[in-house]
């Protein structure tokens, strides 16, 4: 019976670890909004309360003219100006919200887009970024803020023990 449990075990963990068929487990369903492996040049900095200062995203050096890409699956809920500034938005399932800023949009609202989708090309004009260009990559769940750095992280897994 031990063994049975065990084998049992070692069967779900392996799935959970090699994904499905034909697919990497280390691509999963979210990517990063920049080619290659970009620096962190400011990182997430949760508000105390809804209202206060903090620091709602994470900023990503980046150069001119570089291609965002959609980080999931997803809808594009807005690409425009927010108060003067080039913002894309996309909705994707679970509630989840990415948004992208400075980026000159070359998508519309309520286009579909899969992970590594072109949303549009980074500009200049991040305050405060060290790098020639900064990438601001939020995410949201309904109304509060995440640290986007945490969908590239894999899921921690934990096994409870068999009653």
């Amino acid at each position: 019976m031990l063994r049975a449990r065990l084998l049992v075990l070692l069967a779900v963990v392996g799935c959970l670890v090699a994904g499905a068929p034909g697919t990497s487990a280390a691509a999963g369903p979210w990517g990063r909004p920049l080619p290659g492996s970009p620096t962190v040049t400011r990182a997430f900095e949760p508000p105390p309360t809804p209202y206060a200062d903090g620091h709602r995203g994470v900023d990503l050096a980046g150069a001119a003219g570089t291609p965002v890409l959609a980080a999931g699956a997803g809808v594009v809920a807005f690409a425009g100006l927010v108060a003067g500034r080039p913002v894309v938005s996309v909705v994707h399932p679970g509630g989840l919200r990415t948004t992208y800023e400075p980026v000159q949009p070359t998508v519309a609202a309520g286009q579909a887009v899969a992970r590594g989708t072109p949303l549009g090309l980074l500009v200049p004009g991040h305050a405060g970024c060290p790098a020639e260009a900064c990438l601001h990559w939020g995410l949201r769940r309904g109304e509060v803020y995440l640290d986007p750095l945490s969908l590239l992280r894999p899921p921690r897994v934990r096994l409870l023990p068999w009653p």
